[in-house]
C-alpha cells in the first residue's frame, strides 16, 4: 500500500492539476494510482465539467472520485479563500474499489429491508470494511442514506463530507470516474485488504454534568431528571466565568448519548448538535435531533479554545490506542467549514496538530457542508467537526 496527497493553488486549473498529479506520480515511483480523490475549489467552477478528462490525462487512476469544495486540504496545507485543488492518491494492492453513484429516487424506504441496501451497492456486508461517501447537500438526504447504510453494514465505516463550494441546488459538482454529477451523491465500496479507522473531533467542551432525559417528545426536551432544561442551563450559568457565559449566549450545543447501554461517557462517545430554540414558559428546550426518555445529554460550548482542546483530547486518545508500528499510511479530512481560518485566525491548523501528534503522512480532504463519521456504533452527519479517515493495510493491522 502507498499513498500519496498534493495539493496548489495556482489559478490556472490545468496548471494546477499539473502541478498537483507530478508530484503524486513522482511520490508514487511513475506509477498510476488504483484510486484517486480529488477536491476542487469553487474558483475553478468553469472547469468542472471538463474535470474528469484533465485528472484522467494526468494521473491515469483506475478509480476517481471527488467533489467541490469551498476549501482543500492537501500536502501538509489548508488552502482557504483562494483557488485550490488536492489530491489524494493510492496504489492498493490486494483492495477492490466499487465505484457507485446514487439519486435520492433510488433510495429505499427507511423501513426496506438490509438487502434493498445492499443491492444499492451490490456488495455483501461481510466483504466490505469501509464506505466513502461524497453526497450533494441539495439533492440527497444525507442522514436516511446513512441510516440505510447502518442498517445494511452494520459493521463498515463510513466516511465522507458534503460537496461545497454551491450555494444552491446545481451549483456543486461530484466527479466519478469520467463524469461530472451535479446531483446525488458518489461513493467508493472497500474490499480486500483494507482497514480504515476514525477520528471524529467535534469541536466542544462540556459544561455542567451529565444528565438523564426524563421527559421529551421528538427533538424537545421537557425535563432532565427533576428539573426543565432552561432551569439546568440558569444553574450552569449562574456557577459560569465570564467567558463561558459569552460563550452559551453565542455557541450553545448539547451533546446526546446514543447507546444507551454505554457504561463510558467520555466526550467522544457525545452526539454534538445544535439548540434549537427555548420557551420561557414552560422551560423546554428544542434541539437539532431526535431525543427520547432515558437517553443521557449534556451542555457543550464551542470556540477556538474547546475545538483546539477536543481534536486534541481525540487524538491522544487515538494514539493511545495505536499498536506499536501501526500508524496508518494516509488520511482524509472533511473538516467542516466554520473550522480553518475562520475559527481559528490562522491556516492549517487541524492538519498540522495531526501531523505533529500522530505523524508526517499524506493527508488531504476539503471543508465541506458536513462532515460523515460515526459516533459509538452509529454514523452521522456532523457539524462543526474535524472528522479523519485513517487508512492502514488490513494484513498489517491485524497480524
Amino acid at each position: 500500500m502507498q499513498w500519496s496527497s498534493a495539493v496548489s493553488d495556482s489559478t490556472s486549473f490545468t496548471e494546477a492539476v499539473n502541478e498537483a498529479s507530478e508530484q503524486i506520480l513522482a511520490s508514487l515511483g511513475g506509477q498510476s494510482p488504483d484510486l484517486a480523490v480529488v477536491f476542487v475549489s469553487s474558483h475553478h467552477s468553469p472547469a468542472y465539467f471538463t474535470a474528469p478528462e484533465v485528472f484522467a490525462q494526468a494521473l491515469g487512476a483506475r478509480v476517481l472520485i471527488g467533489c467541490s469544495a469551498a476549501g482543500v486540504i492537501g500536502g501538509g496545507q489548508e488552502v482557504e479563500r483562494r483557488p485550490g485543488i488536492a489530491i489524494s492518491a493510492a496504489i492498493l494492492p490486494g483492495v477492490d474499489i466499487i465505484p457507485f453513484d446514487l439519486n435520492q429516487d433510488e433510495l429505499p424506504s427507511p423501513d426496506a429491508a438490509p438487502e434493498k441496501w445492499q443491492a444499492l451497492l451490490g456488495i455483501r456486508p461481510e466483504e466490505c470494511p469501509a464506505i466513502m461517501l461524497l453526497p450533494d447537500p441539495f439533492t440527497l438526504r444525507s442522514d436516511h442514506l446513512l441510516a440505510g447504510l447502518d442498517f445494511a453494514y452494520p459493521s463498515t465505516v463510513k466516511i465522507g463530507g458534503l460537496a461545497s463550494g454551491g450555494g444552491q441546488p446545481g451549483t456543486n459538482a461530484l466527479f466519478l470516474n469520467d463524469r461530472m454529477i451535479g446531483s446525488g451523491a458518489v461513493g467508493v465500496a472497500f474490499t480486500g485488504d483494507l482497514a480504515v479507522e476514525t477520528v471524529v473531533a467535534q469541536g466542544c467542551r462540556p459544561i455542567g454534568k451529565p444528565l438523564m432525559v426524563t421527559e421529551s417528545e421528538i427533538n424537545v426536551i421537557s425535563k432532565l431528571g427533576d428539573q426543565t432544561p432552561l432551569d439546568v442551563l440558569r444553574d450552569i450559568f449562574e456557577t459560569a466565568t465570564t467567558r463561558e457565559k459569552r460563550l452559551i449566549r453565542r455557541s450553545l450545543q448539547i451533546g446526546i448519548v446514543m447507546d444507551r447501554l454505554a457504561q463510558d461517557r467520555r466526550e467522544g462517545e457525545f452526539l454534538i448538535r445544535n439548540v434549537l430554540g427555548a420557551d420561557e414558559e414552560d422551560g423546554t428546550l428544542a434541539v437539532g435531533e431526535l431525543v427520547q426518555e432515558g437517553q443521557v445529554v449534556q451542555f457543550f460550548i464551542r470556540d477556538a479554545q474547546a475545538a483546539d482542546e477536543d481534536l486534541r483530547m481525540m487524538l491522544e486518545e487515538y494514539i493511545d490506542n495505536l499498536d506499536e508500528g501501526d500508524t496508518p499510511a494516509s488520511a482524509l479530512l472533511f473538516s467542516c467549514l466554520g473550522r480553518g481560518q475562520y475559527l481559528y485566525g490562522s491556516p492549517d491548523h487541524d492538519i498540522g496538530m495531526f501531523t505533529e501528534m500522530v505523524a508526517d503522512i499524506p493527508i488531504a480532504g476539503f471543508f465541506s457542508n458536513g462532515e460523515i463519521g460515526p459516533i459509538g456504533d452509529q454514523t452521522f452527519l456532523h457539524g462543526y467537526t474535524a472528522s479523519f479517515a485513517l487508512f492502514k493495510q488490513r494484513s498489517k493491522s491485524t497480524s
